[in-house]
C-alpha cells in the first residue's frame, strides 16, 4: 500500500539553499509510487511566486518547478498567501487553515521537514 508523503518547507529561500533543495527532493520523491504533497510556510511561499526564478537558487528552481506544475503536485499554503505573495496560478495550490494543514501532516505516513 502506498505511503502518503508530505514535504514541509519553512526555510527562507532568500537566505538558505535548503528551500530549493527541498523542492528538488520533493520532485524526486514524486517519481515513486507514493502520493506526495508540499506544504509551504513563512517565506518558503516565495517558491511558488511569480518571482521564484529571481531567488538566489533560481537556476535550480527553473529546472524543477515546471515539472512540479506539470505533475500537478498539490501545494498547500496558509490562507491569505495570495495577498502576501504574487502566487503563480499554474501550480496546484490550495490555501488551507492551520488546522487543515495539521490534519494533512497527521494523516501522512512520512513527513520531511526543511
Amino acid at each position: 500500500m502506498p505511503k502518503q508523503l508530505v514535504v514541509l518547507i519553512r526555510e527562507d529561500p532568500t537566505t538558505s539553499h535548503r528551500a530549493s533543495e527541498a523542492i528538488r527532493i520533493a520532485l524526486g520523491l514524486s517519481t515513486g509510487p507514493n502520493p506526495i504533497s508540499i506544504i509551504l510556510l513563512k517565506k518558503a511561499r516565495q517558491l511558488v511566486s511569480d518571482d521564484a526564478f529571481d531567488l538566489p537558487d533560481g537556476e535550480i528552481l527553473e529546472k524543477h518547478l515546471p515539472v512540479i506544475k506539470n505533475l500537478e503536485i498539490p501545494i498547500f499554503l496558509p490562507i491569505g498567501s495570495r495577498e502576501t505573495y504574487p502566487i503563480d496560478e499554474e501550480f496546484t495550490i490550495q490555501e488551507s487553515s492551520s488546522s487543515q494543514m495539521a490534519s494533512l501532516l497527521k494523516q501522512a505516513d512520512r513527513v520531511l521537514v526543511f
